[in-house]
């Protein structure tokens, strides 16, 4: 019993403790096979439909009229990164939806000759909130044999979704290319975008 006494006061004491760059824990994704049923059941749904259809709709209006989007919904456009970010707060959506979705546009990205660079997740204590925070972090793969300049393709790209006391938040995707004359000139946004919403 005392071991136990003891786990539970270190973890409070880290839990009080956490820092933005130090944060309560630290660990690999790893989906449980319920949740990878749950996630290959959620793939076929009219959710998955409306939600992908309803962010294909909002970049159409982002690419046409910008302060026309839905409130729910930012985009990042800048030289070097492209994005969108759902304020899933906003929406009527469930942490299943934010949680699937997420897993859903790094599937999409590794069809793509993607690799996983790095799937992880963190908590941090928060003045309000516990926050926490899953990523999939994904890098082109590059032949590094070759002579001529690497294919970046859409540059490096992140994706990764908050939680305040497991809430969904906020979902970010963000594509950042290499501005390294090693590279080719990366391929437009919206191309990527087209194949995230098949």
């Amino acid at each position: 019993m005392p071991d136990i006494w003891n786990y539970f006061t270190r973890l409070l004491k880290r839990f009080e403790d956490s820092k933005p760059t130090e944060p309560l824990l630290h660990e690999m994704i790893i989906r449980s096979n319920r949740e990878k049923e749950d996630y290959e059941y959620w793939k076929k749904t009219i959710v998955r439909k409306r939600l992908l259809s309803w962010l294909a709709d909002q970049y159409a209006i982002f690419a046409t009229t910008a302060e026309k989007t839905d409130e729910a919904i930012d985009f990042l456009d800048t030289p070097s990164s492209k994005g969108f970010a759902i304020h899933f707060h906003q929406t009527q959506y469930s942490d299943r939806d934010a949680r699937h979705l997420l897993d859903y546009l790094k599937d999409q990205v590794l069809q793509l000759n993607y690799r996983t660079q790095i799937s992880d997740k963190k908590a941090y204590n928060r003045s309000s909130w516990v926050e926490s925070v899953e990523r999939h972090y994904l890098k082109p793969r590059i032949n590094l044999g070759s002579t001529e300049k690497y294919e970046q393709q859409y540059g490096n790209i992140t994706i990764e979704t908050v939680f305040r006391d497991e809430q969904p938040h906020l979902l970010r995707f963000r594509a950042t290319v290499y501005q390294d004359n090693q590279f080719r000139k990366h391929f437009p946004f919206r191309e990527l975008l087209n194949q995230l919403l098949i």
